[in-house]
């Protein structure tokens, strides 16, 4: 069973910490719009699912126990506070576009005169709630997607290599995940030989978190450091590259985790395919190229310090981009719950499935 980093009960939300894993697991408990802001912000909640997830759950237990008096406040309260929790990390594309559904949803509750203040808010709860399982389903659907498309590439009856990049697995999602859940999918059909991880630095993701859920699902794996990853393709036969995506423009281009773009780059000299592994709610048509996608820049800190021990010398400058911009050019297809899309007709492949 994979790891469950989020629990949810009406009025009561708790999130695994990932600030303190490997080490030690604790869950702490999102108390309201405040606490959900904090934890997306400070990272003891990442990964652009779960940031959408946890965001939208920690209004559904502030709004639950209160009493508003008009349909208006109770929509301005929802508007208010959804647009608050997008700002704590504008990366990700997933917080944006919960939030302007949400506020759709608010909206059109507002103006339905046969539905009263208690009811939209019980519709506006089981909005939000309904958002955990969907996510799961949506993960799973990518992971027998994803599974198929490398295994076409690669020839069915052979076991593959896969290199995975930062952690997209239960920890960033509510449950299975989007890349590593294409892992746990080639594991299931007995066609995993072997997952590699990369550290991925500044923060680690890797080494802490995805090697954390490789462990607990004993699979076979083995950590690499950033450096290595062009070692690693000439010398281990890797099969495919497949990572996730915080936001994916509508040419194709992907912003993801530092360090994703020279993975590709690496990924093209050597001929392998490069995946990126997202849900439908990752891609953002509004944004024609990664040009316009605006990156996160963490602090300094990150990068001198492990911990509390100082690593770099005193006194160097220090350039912390979360993220990079990975050209659609590099990658080779971009997984969904709805299928795999070619990067180059993105919009076009993406707007026949919808329907729009």
């Amino acid at each position: 069973m994979s790891l469950q980093s989020i629990k949810y009960a009406p009025g009561k939300l708790d999130i695994l910490d990932q600030l303190l894993l490997p080490v030690q697991s604790k869950y702490v408990a999102v108390k309201g719009v405040e606490d959900g802001w904090k934890a997306i912000n400070k990272m003891q909640v990442r990964g652009a699912p779960a940031i959408a997830i946890v965001g939208c759950l920690s209004l559904a237990v502030e709004i639950l126990p209160e009493q508003f008096d008009s349909k208006k406040s109770l929509r301005q309260e929802i508007e208010g506070k959804l647009n608050y929790l997008v700002s704590a990390r504008p990366t990700a594309v997933n917080m944006k576009i919960a939030a302007d559904e949400l506020i759709a949803l608010a909206n059109e509750l507002t103006k339905d005169e046969a539905i009263d203040v208690q009811e939209m808010k019980q519709r506006f709860l089981a909005a939000t709630e309904a958002m955990l399982q969907k996510d799961i389903a949506d993960n799973k659907a990518i992971g027998t997607n994803g599974a198929a498309a490398i295994l076409d590439i690669s020839g069915k009856d052979s076991s593959v290599r896969v290199l995975t990049h930062c952690n997209t697995g239960s920890l960033a999602t509510a449950g299975y995940g989007t890349a590593l859940g294409v892992v746990r999918k080639l594991h299931e059909l007995k066609k995993l030989e072997h997952v590699y991880c990369t550290e991925t630095r500044p923060y680690n993701q890797g080494a802490r978190l995805t090697a954390y859920e490789l462990v607990h699902d004993k699979l076979p794996a083995t950590l690499v450091l950033d450096s290595m990853v062009a070692a690693l393709m000439r010398a281990k036969n890797i099969a495919a590259v497949v990572v996730g995506a915080d936001r994916v423009a509508a040419n194709g281009d992907t912003a993801n985790k530092i360090g994703t773009y020279q993975i590709a780059v690496v990924a093209k000299h050597h001929g392998v395919p490069f995946f990126v592994a997202a849900p439908l709610t990752s891609i953002d048509l509004q944004i024609p190229s990664g040009d316009h996608i605006i990156i996160e820049e963490r602090p300094d800190r990150e990068m001198t310090h492990v911990g509390e021990h100082r690593i770099a010398a005193p006194g160097i400058n220090c350039w912390n981009p979360a993220f990079d911009v990975t050209p659609a050019a590099l990658i080779s297809g971009i997984i969904t719950e709805r299928g795999v899309f070619s990067p180059q007709h993105l919009k076009h492949e993406i707007s026949a499935v919808l329907g729009v």
